[in-house]
């Protein structure tokens, strides 16, 4: 299977999946737990037995560029009459897309990380994971400022070959110091020292119509980030934190619909709002939200302090390593600015805690109509399947996870079942969701928007 998963990818862009979860650049291992995890959530379960197949017959088509659920497709097929052929069952299921053959652009867009912090270098490793064929988006540069080591380089590289939270990188990494790059799996990326975002000539460098990705925080209004914009070889900015003033807030799922072709800045919005609004859209499209309070119980970031120090903000100064810290959050007034619909219905507030990664938010909603925790978890576990917010939503049906079960996990959010309340027309979600590596897959999926890669999902 993994010969024909990859052929698949680098030679007709074709994203395969297993219920919503990537079987690309995987382990066998990997792969067997893909579709063991469906059992969890459907009856009749998955095997290899029946996914094989289907990429067979696949592997021998002309593809258009699309995402593909081999898990769906199996399913669907084993639930039919079955008197027509694998490969004609997948014609029909795929329509034009299997007979096209439409290649997918000649050159994919270029995309430059500025900043490499936290979320920065897993933006890296997720692009460099899905360089393909180089018709996607494609990992141009890193611009940073000079550090104090006189091997800057090589510290940038160690950063990015391996994480305390997120393991090592899966691949190889060396250092070209002369040029100033880092070859990541054989890509090339540029390293470019500056100052100040609007003193780059990204063209010096091969590079043209990027789109910067901002990962520093520092500059979150139309009038810093533009300053991108004025940088030869720059065309749309993206930022990975909440923007301030008229700048569009996107949660993929929810409204990435309202991104235009005009719009230049754009910004993804916190995780924590990227964790609960697909939920609460959720919630409220099936049962109404009249009212309800966020509470985040957030790991600790790199803003506060290790042991304690002066801090400007309340409270951040006390160790993050040793203690709960009450603290404010935008993410409830936030949703808002995606869902403007719960505007004004809904409180929050955050308690950072002793852990490096993987937060939790408790939503405490109000509903306009009453449900049980059978027909709610239900309904949410099918959200998760079948929807389309099913990137966004996962679904855990278990009595025994804890919040490092989630790292890595892709998922906007992912609904705690087993910790799920319901009474009367309250009820209580409890959603897990990777701060770190589950934010930025929501970043990149914006990224694939704005580039006009975002491919077509079968079945839909």
């Amino acid at each position: 299977m993994i010969p024909l998963i990859g052929h698949l990818y680098r030679d007709k862009n074709v994203v395969t999946t297993v219920y919503g979860q990537s079987i690309i650049n995987r382990s066998v291992i990997e792969i067997l737990k893909s579709h063991k995890f469906v059992r969890q959530l459907k009856e009749s379960g998955l095997t290899v037995r029946d996914t094989f197949p289907i990429l067979e017959a696949l592997s021998g088509m002309s593809l258009a560029p699309c995402r593909i659920d081999i898990g769906k497709l199996a399913t669907g097929y084993n639930s039919s009459d079955r008197q027509q052929s694998v490969a004609d069952y997948i014609r029909r299921e795929l329509g034009d897309l299997a007979t096209s053959g439409q290649p997918a652009a000649a050159s994919g867009q270029d995309v430059v990380l500025y900043g490499f912090g936290r979320i920065g270098r897993l933006m890296a490793r997720i692009l460099i994971e899905r360089a393909g064929g180089g018709v996607g988006l494609n990992l141009k540069a890193i611009v940073v400022r000079k550090g104090k080591a006189e091997n800057d380089l090589q510290k940038r590289a160690s950063l990015l070959r391996r994480d305390s939270v997120h393991g090592s990188f899966r691949g190889t990494i060396t250092v070209d110091e002369d040029n100033e790059r880092i070859y990541a799996n054989g890509l090339g990326i540029q390293v470019i020292y500056v100052n100040s975002p609007s003193s780059v000539d990204y063209t010096r460098y091969g590079i043209k119509d990027a789109i910067i990705v901002d990962n520093t925080g520092v500059w979150r209004d139309e009038a810093g980030l533009g300053q991108h914009l004025e940088c030869k070889g720059v065309s749309k900015v993206l930022l990975t934190a909440p923007g301030k003033g008229n700048l569009k807030n996107i949660v993929y799922g929810v409204n990435h619909h309202d991104i235009d072709p005009e719009d230049n800045i754009i910004s993804a919005a916190s995780c924590t709002t990227n964790a609960i609004t697909p939920v609460l859209k959720a919630i409220h499209d099936q049962y109404g939200v009249v009212n309800g309070h966020v509470e985040t119980v957030h790991s600790y970031t790199n803003d506060q302090n290790l042991i304690d120090n002066y801090h400007k903000g309340s409270r951040r100064g006390r160790s993050a390593a040793l203690n709960m810290v009450i603290t404010e959050t935008g993410a409830a007034k936030a949703v808002a600015k995606a869902l403007p619909e719960l505007k004004g219905k809904l409180t929050g507030s955050a308690i950072r805690v002793p852990t490096p990664n993987v937060s939790l938010a408790i939503l405490n909603l109000n509903l306009g109509q009453t449900t049980t925790l059978e027909a709610l978890n239900a309904y949410l576990r099918d959200t998760s399947l079948y929807s389309s917010l099913q990137k966004q939503v996962d679904f855990v049906n278990s009595t025994e996870v804890v919040s490092s079960d989630f790292v890595g996990n892709r998922k906007a959010g992912i609904v705690d079942s087993k910790a799920t309340i319901v009474d009367d027309n309250r009820c209580v979600l409890y959603v897990w969701y990777d701060n770190e590596y589950g934010y930025s897959c929501q970043v990149n999926r914006i990224l694939r928007q704005i580039s006009g890669v975002n491919y077509p999902i079968v079945p839909a």
